[in-house]
């Protein structure tokens, strides 16, 4: 991971999303940690702690669209993450659910529980457009979802890139 310094006072630095977006700056601290879609972390202050962490189920990550790797944010500082299109906040109680196309849950505070769970239904697995599996966070705490994943906005240009004809 590259470390930048100040080599004198009132220095700055900028950094740009590689897609359309938003950067997201969270202030970490011992009650406000984080899990993120990999790939989100975009930089942060010395004392923020970035680690890999794991999808329960293995093979639900493999083919459930967004791999089995999230990344958790600790410590204390500043971060800032690098989403895809818009954010909705969502707050769940304790015990609360929602079910949610992986590509496009963007982080949550470490108290959400988080699961993978296989699509029900034929028609679904087969026309419902979703993948063959759904993301279930349950609260307590807040969520935040974009509305686009990188690989949907690739998919959606993709027809408009021109291809050498034969």
């Amino acid at each position: 991971m590259a470390t930048y310094t100040a080599d004198k006072d009132n220095a700055k630095i900028t950094f740009a999303s590689a897609a359309p977006g938003e950067i997201r700056p969270l202030s970490i601290d011992a009650s406000h940690e984080y899990i993120a879609q990999k790939g989100a972390f975009l930089c942060a202050e010395d004392d923020v702690k970035l680690k890999s962490v794991f999808t329960k189920s293995f093979g639900a990550g493999l083919v459930g669209g967004e791999g089995f790797v999230l990344q958790e944010l600790s410590g204390s500082g500043t971060a800032f993450l690098e989403l895809d299109g818009s954010l909705k906040e969502i707050n769940l109680a304790a015990g609360e659910r929602i079910k949610v196309d992986t590509g496009n849950v963007a982080f949550f505070e470490k108290s959400v529980g988080y699961s993978v769970e296989t699509v029900k239904g034929l028609k679904n697995k087969l026309f419902g457009g979703e993948g063959l599996f759904l993301t279930v966070l349950t609260g307590p705490g807040k969520v935040w979802l974009q509305t686009v994943s990188i690989a949907e906005l690739a998919s959606k240009i993709r027809r408009y890139i021109p291809t050498q004809s034969s």
